[in-house]
């Protein structure tokens, strides 16, 4: 019996669709033997809640841990989006620590405007533009009309897309998963393989616990690194760790992520987005460049270890991603500040 957690909402643009995406889950269920049962736990996103989704960050993993626990179910597929739904999901699951595997909504489309590229983050660009009476209302409300081509999570490297990253980069859903675009057909494919590879799970028992360890961790905060994520990351993280049971401190955020060097070159700091990044290769090859950094023979949800994952990964655009001897900058891109 496989549990789909999943937190789609009319309110969440960001987990809009999956009501859809859960049907490709089960089917795979169904294909590999298995018998899934969709459930529905609060779902959180950034687009409406006022003032702030982590708020109820909490509230929304107890709702998640408690679904689990008091219902009869063997293993469990989280459907997450945006800032805060991943986290709160993956804290719930830790909590009970039954075998599980993250299939994330992923990224909307890249916004259109004047033949340029825009995302979520260059909402306060035009808006300060408009309050000083440097962007008309009329044009202000076409750049809005044009941000949010799709549904999905936003489409710059904010908190929504770090928190895929984080767990793919933990091991904790299959490769490729943080960047494919919410429309994108290949969404759908990996939902499909989530659903037939968490039936294979049961005979191999391979809880959360075993696969979230101090190794997982460390390898998440070095690729985070790389690729320049949300420093939303370091709360999170440690909430996850903390109910996994994993020692994890600001102090190893700071150590792991100092001889990282940046290879993604994504918005809101770079120029690219998500829809990019998939197109270019994905984490896979971020993963891949750094993997003489990463402990890479540990155990992912897939069945193969990290550098068994991502063997095959390449790069297809050198201008979106680079090779880790010709960095963006060796710089770290995440140093804890203190005085």
């Amino acid at each position: 019996v496989i549990g789909i957690c999943n937190t789609w909402s009319e309110l969440t643009p960001c987990n809009g669709h999956f009501r859809e995406l859960a049907e490709h889950v089960k089917k795979g269920i169904y294909e590999a033997g298995g018998f899934p049962v969709e459930f529905p736990v609060m779902s959180l996103g950034e687009t409406l809640i006022r003032p702030t989704a982590m708020l109820y960050r909490n509230l929304a993993s107890m709702d998640v841990e408690e679904s689990i626990r008091s219902n009869q179910m063997d293993r469990v597929v989280l459907l997450c989006g945006c800032d805060k739904t991943t986290p709160s999901l993956l804290m719930g699951a830790c909590s009970v620590d039954l075998p599980t595997i993250v299939v994330s909504g992923g990224p909307m489309l890249n916004g259109k405007y004047k033949g340029k590229d825009i995302g979520i983050s260059d909402v306060w660009k035009y808006s300060e533009k408009n309050r000083a009476g440097k962007l008309a209302d009329e044009e202000f409300v076409s750049i809005e009309n044009m941000m949010c081509r799709s549904i999905g999570h936003c489409s710059v490297m904010g908190t929504a897309s770090t928190m895929a990253c984080m767990v793919e980069s933990l091991g904790v859903s299959l490769s490729g998963n943080a960047a494919i675009p919410a429309v994108d057909s290949r969404r759908k494919i990996l939902a499909h393989y989530s659903g037939q590879r968490i039936v294979n799970m049961v005979k191999e028992q391979l809880t959360l616990s075993k696969v979230l360890t101090r190794e997982a961790f460390e390898n998440a905060i070095k690729v985070n690194a790389a690729i320049g994520g949300s420093t939303n990351f370091i709360i999170h993280l440690t909430a996850i760790a903390n109910r996994i049971g994993v020692p994890v401190d600001l102090e190893d955020f700071d150590r792991l992520s100092q001889d990282i060097p940046l290879l993604l070159n994504l918005a809101p700091s770079g120029k690219y987005m998500m829809e990019d990044f998939y197109y270019a290769g994905g984490l896979p090859y971020i993963i891949k460049e750094i993997l003489p950094q990463l402990h890479k023979n540990i155990i992912t949800v897939s069945g193969y270890t990290v550098a068994e994952q991502v063997a095959d990964a390449e790069c297809w655009d050198k201008d979106v991603m680079t090779k880790a001897n010709e960095p963006l900058s060796t710089l770290p891109s995440v140093v804890v500040v203190k005085g």
